[in-house]
């Protein structure tokens, strides 16, 4: 392609959102990926046995069937072969005694079953959730929109005139809460508790992080609407659906094709790109990179005629990233079954915890880089309606550990030698596994009859296929409110400008932040003429 409109470095779900958009719009779009294939964290592969079809990272699609990226480009996708697989149960919790919880697609239904649990407890979730569905208009527009912009700042004066100054002070103030009071001021049992703490891991917080109440409201409300879909044969086919539209489109995607430098023409306006093996390309109305602010500003930028401002130094300087992630996945011989009963084999991603101690202690576990003695593990079971995934009456697992640490200092169960430089081991990460394995084992009856093979992904694995998991954090950077909202990812807000006319920075180090709705590339392509 001579000379797009605009080019865009990596090809996450931000970045493929943007490019289909600014395709719709008529625009020419070139994206470059420097990895063999497509994706991001979006990633489809045989890894364990030939037939088992595995996400080997992100799987659950309930961000972007829900968001304003899938209202504009749902329909294109579809007519490209896109299908979801949904469970009528999107989530649960299983705890060691084998005391559960789980969500149905269905209030009546939940309402009863939480009723069993403990008295008002169904009551209660149906109260939260009407709620949180009369705030869910002002929540979504906050989150998924520019924060600053006259859109936000007529959305928020709009709020105060209905509720008045003291009754939106009241609401940002509710907002703030952590998951832990709210869970244990909300519900009577356990499970309850227990259903909805790890919710906050997923978010990159802690059930004592600020605003971890509202996000468990945001995704409890979510995925009782529209579940924890997955896409029909694997992820990878969403990736197929958006290339051909892309391609269509009159956009290119080549890979391979390593970004090295951003150049600069006029004015210290971004013209291009320059690619590590020494190829360059032009681009008429600017380059939007989708990665980590070190990857723009310290690498892209390196070479800049344009001096980083102080506020990018100060940003890059106390920028933070959060825990790493592992990843585990099991080929099995037959579908699991649960001690517990046979209701929880049907779940879309159980998690396997104590309860809400135990999502606190595991977290702060890893947060101060002990591989935590009991992690709260969560099972996904796509093969449970997603069959087209393993071969006829066989299955498989796919687990994540959101609470894992980046470096490790230690075990907290004093069990396994960590290497004195904090780095992770092959060693090391197979004997991690094999205490969650033998959570599993505790749980699920067949376990050690099915299982047919394992693959683990530590955190340092997470990295070496995608730069921007930085020491395995997939979110892009800490998640807590003082690099959140509008100081993502710098304290100065600059909706998804950089001080570099021309160069625009999208993805999960970027508001809204993590998660595959991808909100800001729907953000930015919707801005840009």
């Amino acid at each position: 392609m001579s000379n797009p409109d605009y080019i865009i470095v990596g090809s996450g779900i931000n970045a493929l959102v943007a490019a289909s958009l600014l395709g719709k719009k008529g625009k020419k779009v070139l994206v470059l990926e420097r990895n063999a294939k497509i994706g991001g964290c979006l990633r489809t592969e045989e890894i364990t046995a030939p037939g088992f079809v595995h996400d080997v990272m992100a799987t659950t699609m309930v961000l972007f069937i829900t968001s304003p990226a899938f209202a504009a480009l749902g329909k294109d996708l579809e007519a490209r072969g896109l299908e979801f697989c949904h469970s009528a149960t999107p989530t649960g919790v299983l705890r060691p005694d084998g005391s559960h919880a789980i969500l149905a697609m269905n209030r009546a239904e939940n309402v009863a079953n939480f009723e069993k649990l403990a008295p008002g407890d169904g009551q209660a979730f149906d109260r939260e959730m009407n709620r949180f569905g009369g705030n869910a208009g002002f929540v979504f527009g906050l989150l998924g929109g520019n924060l600053w912009s006259i859109a936000t700042a007529k959305l928020v004066a709009k709020e105060a005139w209905s509720r008045g100054l003291k009754g939106l002070a009241a609401f940002f103030g509710e907002a703030l809460a952590p998951a832990r009071g709210y869970l244990e001021n909300t519900y009577q049992s356990d499970e309850m508790k227990a259903l909805w703490a790890p919710w906050a891991l997923h978010c990159g917080l802690g059930p004592e992080s600020s605003y971890s109440a509202e996000m468990v409201k945001v995704i409890g409300f979510a995925i009782e609407l529209a579940g924890c879909p997955i896409v029909k044969g694997g992820a990878v086919n969403l990736l197929k659906a958006f290339e051909k539209l892309i391609t269509d489109q009159g956009g290119e995607i080549i890979t391979g094709a390593d970004v090295d430098q951003v150049s600069q023409g006029q004015g210290g306006r971004a013209s291009g790109v320059v690619l590590a093996d020494g190829r360059s390309f032009k681009a008429n109305a600017g380059v939007i990179a989708s990665m980590t602010p070190d990857q723009i500003y310290s690498r892209l930028l390196k070479k800049s005629s344009t001096a980083l401002p102080d506020y990018v130094k100060d940003g890059l300087k106390n920028y933070r990233y959060g825990k790493g992630n592992m990843q585990i996945h099991y080929a099995l011989k037959a579908a699991p079954r649960w001690k517990a009963g046979e209701g929880l084999s049907k779940v879309a991603l159980l998690h396997l915890t104590p309860g809400l101690d135990g999502v606190s202690l595991s977290s702060n576990e890893a947060e101060r880089g002990l591989l935590p003695a009991e992690p709260t593990v969560c099972v996904g079971q796509p093969t449970s309606f997603d069959p087209s995934r393993a071969p006829e009456g066989q299955s498989i697992l796919w687990l994540q550990l959101p609470d894992t640490p980046r470096l490790i200092k230690g075990d907290a169960a004093g069990l396994l030698d960590c290497p004195a430089d904090g780095r992770w081991t092959e060693a090391l990460r197979e004997g991690f596994a094999d205490r969650v394995e033998a959570m599993l084992r505790h749980h699920i009856e067949n376990f050690d009859e099915a299982v047919m093979a394992r693959r683990v992904y530590s955190p340092a694995d997470l990295e070496a296929m995608n730069m921007n998991l930085v020491g395995g954090d997939p979110y892009g950077g800490f998640c807590g409110l003082d690099q959140f909202f509008l100081w993502r990812p710098f304290k100065r807000p600059n909706n998804h400008m950089t001080h570099v006319p021309g160069l625009y920075h999208i993805g999960a180090s970027t508001h809204p932040g993590p998660g595959l709705g991808g909100g800001s590339g729907f953000l930015l392509a919707s801005s840009l003429k």
